[in-house]
């Protein structure tokens, strides 16, 4: 198909931004399951507009690309013109229909105008991963206009987990998308709204009506819940934004496949590490874990399994402390933590689990925060301003599970409609 190219971030310019036609762009990943879908309808329409230059981005080798973007889920679709961008991005589950309109746009150069949209709505829910989900499922079934934001795609971290094994109910035979899946049609099947792929430019939390405020619309609602989870803490050396996505990795279910008969280095010694390096051994022929200190945090039934594996090894008081490689990682430089001693381990890719950081920016100026950056909450998650909850691994507590951010949200949601509620009494 002569007007279909993959094309990487070395001639993105040369092919999307220089060129003369329109071009629409589609960033892509072999594991993901909306991808393997539209496939077939990115390359049944491309052929019928020949106006139209159609470019594949094969995101985990470009991910420098993606991130200059905002590329944060699969698929993604932008629409270039003059080499800047124009129409509305498309993500997720994209029907022929959808493209096939989007495409006739581009090429008549008549995207819909920039329109700000109102929403006025009883409870908004920041954040669709478990805790926001479910407290969209509560909110919604008190018949509530309930609506979830979600910068990305909803399902949060746990939907590229390759398998959970220890949410109630399950049998440990469900994987992370398929949870997520469940959580996000029970949610909508209550009538809650999923608004995804909306970046939060400013929130205002006094007062009886809150405001949150994204690219594309206005919020304003009666009561509003924060769970907008924690994400990855990056892996502290200098050459990390070199060669993330290029050897360094935060999602073995993601990256791992890449890996095949390689040796690869998990960072990290609580139950995330554990089971990654447990799963990784399906592809890379040796697995090391490399433990700051002489005691995992993980409980001992994960050790004992990693322990079990013959294509696993742990090594206690070991750092990175150098990553090193051309265009791709190919070993580092590990540092003793007691002794101080140094040496070089052959490596082609670190898988990274070192804990997470809570996404709690844009609420600092508003909320109670604890030293670590967690809001701070009571166990009716009532935040310090009346109308705000916060649920799930933005909080501060002692664990953080599944089923921890699903009873957070079950709290949020039924604190919400009963906060509503008892507003509406005292007016």
């Amino acid at each position: 198909m002569m007007n279909i190219l993959s094309v990487d971030s070395k001639h993105f310019e040369q092919q999307v931004l220089k060129s003369t036609c329109p071009v629409v762009v589609y960033f892509r990943s072999d594991d993901c399951l909306p991808c393997i879908t539209f496939d077939g309808i990115f390359e049944r329409v491309a052929p019928s507009r020949e106006s139209i230059r159609f470019v594949k981005i094969f995101t985990p080798e470009n991910r420098q690309l993606a991130e200059q973007y905002g590329i944060k889920s699969f698929p993604t679709l932008l629409f270039f013109s003059d080499g800047k961008e124009v129409c509305r991005r498309l993500t997720g589950y994209i029907s022929y229909q959808e493209f096939r309109e989007a495409v006739d746009m581009l090429d008549a150069r008549i995207c819909p105008p920039d329109d700000r949209a109102v929403v006025h709505c009883d409870v908004l829910i920041i954040g669709a991963g478990p805790a926001g989900l479910t407290a969209a499922i509560y909110a919604a079934r008190s018949k509530l206009f309930t609506v979830v934001l979600e910068s990305g795609v909803p399902g949060g971290q746990v939907i590229t987990t390759y398998q959970v094994e220890n949410y109630p109910g399950t049998s440990g035979a469900i994987s992370g998308f398929d949870l997520m899946e469940n959580m996000i049609r029970q949610a909508r099947e209550f009538g809650a709204r999923i608004d995804d792929m909306q970046e939060i430019e400013e929130v205002r939390l006094e007062g009886n009506e809150k405001h949150v405020r994204t690219k594309a619309c206005d919020y304003y609602a009666k009561a509003v819940i924060i769970a907008t989870g924690a994400e990855p803490k990056k892996l502290p050396v200098a050459q990390e934004s070199v060669f993330r996505g290029r050897g360094i990795h935060y999602c073995a279910s993601c990256d791992g496949a890449f890996y095949q008969n390689a040796e690869l280095a998990v960072v990290g010694g609580g139950v995330a590490a554990f089971e990654e390096a447990v799963f990784l051994t399906r592809f890379a022929r040796k697995v090391t874990i490399l433990i700051r200190s002489d005691t995992p945090r993980a409980p001992s039934s994960y050790v004992e399994d990693a322990l079990k594996n013959p294509r696993i090894a742990i090594r206690f008081n070991t750092v990175i402390t150098k990553v090193l490689g051309d265009d791709f990682v190919h070993g580092a430089v590990l540092e003793n933590t007691k002794t101080g001693e140094t040496s070089e381990m052959k490596l082609d890719g670190i898988f990274v689990y070192i804990g997470s950081q809570p996404n709690t920016q844009l609420f600092r100026p508003w909320l109670n925060l604890s030293d670590r950056g967690y809001i701070i909450t009571g166990e009716d998650m009532a935040t310090n301003i009346p109308g705000v909850f916060a649920a799930g691994d933005v909080r501060e507590k002692e664990v953080r599970q599944i089923a921890t951010a699903v009873g957070d949200g079950t709290i949020a949601g039924i604190m919400a409609e009963k906060y509503i509620h008892a507003s509406k009494e005292a007016q």
